[in-house]
């Protein structure tokens, strides 16, 4: 297949190029075929196995790095697929793998003796979102020791943004863990100058001749369903909380939760907890909350709450939210066990983004719950939102995907000494 790109005229200011050579697309570089530059990339005999996982997004981005290491390291392999089928396939793993992704817990690399050092290394191949996502959704990964990298210079990819100074690309991730592991073995830095050479290519064609494919109108807006939504909806525990009134002029760095309630969509069952404000409750502000004096009398301590909500939680829930704000009342009370998604930045509406809003404007009617006050009403208003989203098509589409290529092999690129 070839891509009709050529524009009508060269502009005046562009070096003479062979615009018919961008028609046809190399297809192991992803590059036009006059920019390509396979033959700059090495075949390295490394040691260490290199396991790919790349989210299918970043498959075909004209600019990924993956593909420049999965040609070059002869004992590496790739895995593309969606997190889901990702998250349910058995991984090809060695008796001593790690993952290469930083955290509080991921050790240096560079630091681990050489009795420790891994036999096979999983890298996360996607935005930085994407790897979050993969991360946590891949349960095979959870148990694995992580490690990191201390980069000595910011990232070169001068055609793709870094999200900070210490982030670099997947193949300059694997050439710095690899000259740690393995500084013996030939060819790994020769990876950096293809690594170059695509950057160099592109910069002295920014008009991008011959790109993948142009951009006709405003981007629109991706519609976001976070994946427990989407395909684990029983595990979801939809909640709402209630914050004191902050002193003057500080109303939102010291609110703390005075009323909590929650629902668990898979089982139906409810929390529902007054807890100890930290300052007396007026009658304006009961008012204000729909609740009575009485609503109070049992209320628990801040430590009594925390622990009733961890107790209600499960390590397999995902905690849904309709705002930020909300999450942030459990986090001043270190009240946070599980993920949380918000439902505020999911785009599948338009207009007012206040929840009662949203509810009227998708016509859509608001279970009945036990909780009482305004934090039942907007519990019951998060609940229909949370469950709209699950029935919605794009949700339906992605589950039906999954239950047809459930029992299909992964796509998978191996290289010769590949488990």
């Amino acid at each position: 297949m070839t891509y009709s790109t050529t524009p009508t005229s060269q502009p005046d200011n562009t070096s003479s190029v062979d615009v018919a050579g961008y028609r046809e697309r190399c297809y192991v570089c992803y590059r036009p075929r006059a920019a390509c530059f396979c033959d700059a990339i090495p075949s390295v005999d490394n040691r260490t196995h290199i396991l790919i996982l790349q989210h299918v997004k970043e498959r075909f981005h004209a600019f990924n790095t993956a593909r420049i290491v999965k040609q070059a390291l002869r004992n590496s392999a790739m895995l593309v697929d969606q997190t889901a089928n990702l998250a349910g396939a058995t991984l090809p793993l060695n008796t001593s793998t790690g993952v290469l992704y930083p955290g509080p817990d991921a050790q240096l690399l560079s630091d681990l003796p050489i009795s420790r050092r891994p036999a096979q290394l999983i890298i996360l191949d996607g935005t930085w979102h994407h790897a979050r996502t993969l991360m946590r959704d891949i349960t095979a990964l959870h148990g694995l020791p992580r490690y990191c990298l201390a980069p000595a210079a910011p990232s070169t990819y001068r055609i793709r943004k870094e999200p900070t100074e210490s982030a670099v690309s997947t193949l300059e991730a694997t050439v710095q863990a690899l000259q740690i592991l393995e500084p013996e073995t030939q060819g790994i830095d020769l990876l950096l100058t293809a690594f170059d050479r695509m950057i160099d290519d592109q910069i002295k064609h920014p008009r991008q001749i011959g790109r993948l494919r142009r951009t006709t109108g405003p981007p629109r807006p991706t519609v976001n369903i976070p994946s427990a939504i989407v395909h684990d909806i029983d595990n979801v525990v939809v909640a709402y909380g209630e914050a004191s009134f902050g002193a003057r002029g500080k109303q939102q760095a010291d609110q703390f939760p005075v009323y909590w309630v929650a629902q668990r969509l898979g089982t139906g069952e409810s929390f529902e907890c007054a807890i100890q404000p930290r300052q007396p409750v007026r009658a304006g502000f009961l008012q204000y909350l729909q609740l009575c004096e009485k609503d109070f009398e049992q209320s628990l301590s801040t430590e009594a709450f925390r622990k009733a909500w961890k107790d209600f939680v499960r390590p397999t829930d995902t905690l849904c939210v309709y705002n930020e704000s909300t999450g942030r009342l459990l986090n001043r009370v270190d009240a946070s066990p599980v993920p949380s998604v918000i439902l505020k930045s999911i785009n599948v509406h338009t207009g007012s983004r206040k929840l009662h809003n949203v509810i009227r404007s998708l016509k859509l009617t608001p279970p009945t719950v036990p909780q009482k006050g305004r934090a039942g009403t907007r519990l019951a208003n998060a609940i229909a939102f949370a469950r709209y989203l699950h029935q919605h098509p794009l949700a339906a589409d992605s589950r039906s995907s999954l239950v047809s290529n459930q029992n299909l092999p992964l796509t998978c690129a191996s290289g010769a000494h590949s488990l």
